[in-house]
């Protein structure tokens, strides 16, 4: 097993933000769990839970389902074999292996816990939705629960049963949280894009996995923006009915005989949703292929909540298809198991973020990335959901702060691209806001600067956990998380995950002490791997993603190290990482040092492969070249040229300083707000980027070829 260092230097207690006292420390769900296992936090630390939960991984998870009052059962053992798409079958990690057999659950039935089950009463509040042009609706919990059950009812009524896919189109509304759990209470698999998407996005995505039911939104707000999107629906809808139809009517000609109705993968039936409940749809947003919302559950609005039925499946059965990002080619589809979800979630909200019932979280997510998924699962640790859908700086930049207050969240979730934003911005809402409901406040998407770190502490809030955290879509999860005991310091993130063996490791696989920047790696099988990559029967793609760098272990792709403190600091993606004189640097390291300068807003860092003097190319070096967006206003002069690399070259090191700076209007990211540093790079070095609907912003990349500043 790896583990963290443990030791500490003269030096640990300048880089402390935040300490909990001792009494919030023992009020915490870590502190009853770790007493509920055994390893009270009063007498061991931090360090000796997270040994026990990876040496004894199945009692760690099955302690996680019964302090969170798991319904159904769960299977005996915790990793009971290995199929043949394993390493074998006494494989300890990699794809094919089976968790929990035996068990029967449904993971809708858990967020839509009754109160007989220890649920919250019909009239308290399940969510409120707010949208950027101020609509707005809040849901109890009966209400909640009776919308599902007529939604439930609509989907049995088009032939939805267990194992069809259910594609939605929406925003983060109450729309998307419904069909999810109809679905999901059926055992169907659901999966979502936000509608932001362009066709080819959707049509990449669902083209793959062959949605029987599709719902879209009619339109949604974007800085002040309507964008009407039906059409767009329809346009998605029919093209899905025709490309599925095709290869089973070759399939039936094939076997000689004639295609049977809608039997198999073709699209039933594409549904129409209101962006706002109480406003009427404007014409032309109803398309006549398509079935309105209120008219697809009319026939089922006698449906109350006690008419729930849930289907319980095993521990294996798949709940959701998220999508990789799809820069580098068509995106990965990555099917999560719904026990997995549930229990890492779990473990997650209720241990690491320390969400409580009656607390209410909010997360700035769109539909289209995994916090969506982390967000509503809220309601199974017990919380109530604020649901935000628009942009975080419409129609000012205090705008999530404003929430906060109104509704009395209680855990913040933002991207570290947020905070930077509101840095810049120069928000400061200790002076006007109250917050007195946040106790935690959440950060991922991308590294969070140091300087983030004190921005929360001096203008936002004092007295709050600070809670950065990295992993991704492909475990709809975190990695390395937050600590609710232990103290928060500058730069790092606090943990490793409890139940995951993370280890840094060296070009071997080897692993790597405090200080030394490697691969993030994680050495044993955890519930929330995915099941399977959708159309991938043999595992090979699965395979070549995680376990093909290292055999047998989990190569993340993150550059990091470990700090002193046990703590951990993430560098950027490792396949990313730039390489000047065969010396390897993080882009983070970067873009810590440039975000301290106000004329710039935004930066992008890439490392373009150069000849040699000579012209050979098989001597060639990476050169480090930085693209930056300014301020309105703002030329990138010499004067600033020189500041930027003097900040650089001090604040981190004279390698660190770019050979080119270039200024650019703007600078394309995900659709979940990360940067795409390898799709520049493709540009800037003339290749083809793999799939542009990926991108937020594709027009941005057109910025970036033939660049006269990469001429020389």
């Amino acid at each position: 097993m790896a583990s963290a260092p443990d030791s500490r230097s003269p030096s640990d207690a300048d880089a402390v933000l935040w300490r909990p006292d001792d009494r919030r420390r023992r009020s915490t769900q870590l502190w009853q769990f770790a007493e509920q296992v055994g390893i009270g936090l009063d007498r061991n630390t931090y360090a000796d839970l997270h040994a026990w939960s990876v040496e004894h991984p199945g009692a760690f998870w099955r302690a996680v389902w019964e302090f969170c009052n798991g319904i159904g059962e769960l299977g005996p053992e915790f990793m009971a074999r290995g199929t043949p798409g394993a390493a074998g079958a006494g494989a300890t990690t990699g794809p094919g292996l089976e968790f929990f057999a035996g068990s029967s659950l449904n993971i809708a039935e858990h967020y839509l816990r009754p109160v007989a089950a220890g649920g919250p009463q019909p009239d308290d509040t399940a969510l409120v939705f707010i949208g950027e042009d101020a609509a707005q609706l809040t849901m109890t919990h009966g209400e909640l629960r009776a919308e599902v059950a007529a939604c439930q009812r609509a989907l049995a009524a088009d032939g939805v049963g267990v194992g069809d896919r259910i594609a939605t189109m929406l925003p983060n509304g109450p729309e998307a949280l419904i069909v999810f759990l109809a679905a999901a209470s059926l055992g169907a698999v659901y999966s979502s894009v936000s509608p932001d998407f362009g066709i080819d996005g959707v049509l990449d995505r669902f083209g793959q996995i062959s949605p029987t039911v599709m719902v879209a939104v009619d339109g949604y707000y974007y800085n002040g923006v309507r964008h009407r999107t039906a059409a767009k629906a329809a346009e998605v809808a029919a093209s899905l009915a025709a490309t599925a139809a095709e290869p089973r009517a070759q399939a039936a000609r094939e076997r000689g005989e004639q295609e049977r109705g809608t039997t198999g993968a073709t699209l039933r039936r594409l549904v129409i949703a209101p962006y706002d409940r109480s406003a009427p749809a404007p014409s032309g947003d109803s398309p006549g292929s398509a079935t309105s919302w209120t008219e697809w559950l009319a026939p089922h609005r006698d449906a109350t909540g006690d008419d729930l039925t849930f289907e319980r499946l095993g521990f294996d059965q798949p709940v959701y298809i998220l999508y990789s990002s799809g820069t580098t080619g068509k995106p990965k589809c990555i099917v999560h198991r719904a026990g997995g979800a549930l229990l890492k979630l779990w473990s997650e909200q209720r241990l690491h973020f320390d969400v409580r019932p009656g607390d209410r979280v909010m997360y700035f997510t769109t539909t289209g990335w995994m916090m969506w998924n982390w967000l509503v699962a809220g309601l199974a640790s017990g919380a109530s959901l604020v649901l935000y859908d628009g942009s975080p700086f419409h129609p000012s930049p205090a705008r999530l702060f404003d929430i906060a207050d109104r509704w009395g969240v209680t855990l913040l979730g933002v991207s570290a691209k947020f905070i930077e934003g509101a840095m810049k911005a120069g928000l400061r809402p200790a002076q006007t806001h109250a917050l007195d409901t946040v106790r935690t406040i959440a950060s991922t998407g991308s590294p969070l600067a140091p300087e983030g770190f004190d921005w929360v502490y001096s203008q936002v809030k004092a007295d709050v956990h600070l809670a950065s955290f990295s992993g991704g879509t492909d475990i709809c999860g975190g990695f390395v998380i937050g600590d609710p005991t232990g103290p928060v310091r500058r730069g790092e993130i606090q943990a490793a995950a409890l139940g995951l063996d993370v280890d840094v490791a060296d070009a071997d696989g080897a692993p790597l002490g405090a200080g030394a920047q490697g691969e993030l790696v994680c050495r044993n099988a955890f519930v929330s791997m995915p099941l399977q990559f959708w159309d991938d029967p043999d595992d090979a793609r699965y395979r070549s993603a995680y376990f093909e760098r290292f055999e047998g272990v989990w190569h993340h792709g993150d550059f990091a190290e470990w700090t002193p403190s046990g703590g951990i600091i993430i560098s950027g993606r490792s396949d990313a990482t730039l390489n000047p004189g065969g010396v390897r640097i993080g882009t983070a390291e970067i873009y810590r040092q440039v975000d301290r300068i106000d004329e710039v807003l935004e930066s992008v860092v890439i490392g373009q492969r150069v000849a040699s003097d000579d012209g050979s190319t098989a001597s060639a070096d990476t050169r480090v070249v930085l693209f930056v967006k300014l301020r309105d206003g703002v030329t990138l002069d010499d004067e600033l040229i020189g500041r930027i690399r003097s900040q650089i070259r001090s604040g981190a090191s004279p390698r660190h300083v770019p050979a080119v700076i270039a200024q650019v209007p703007a600078i394309p990211r995900t659709r979940s707000g990360k940067l795409v540093e390898l799709a520049i790079r493709d540009v800037v070095e003339g290749r083809p980027v793999a799939n542009v609907e990926a991108i937020d912003d594709p027009d941005a990349l057109d910025h970036f070829v033939d660049h006269p500043a990469l001429e020389a």
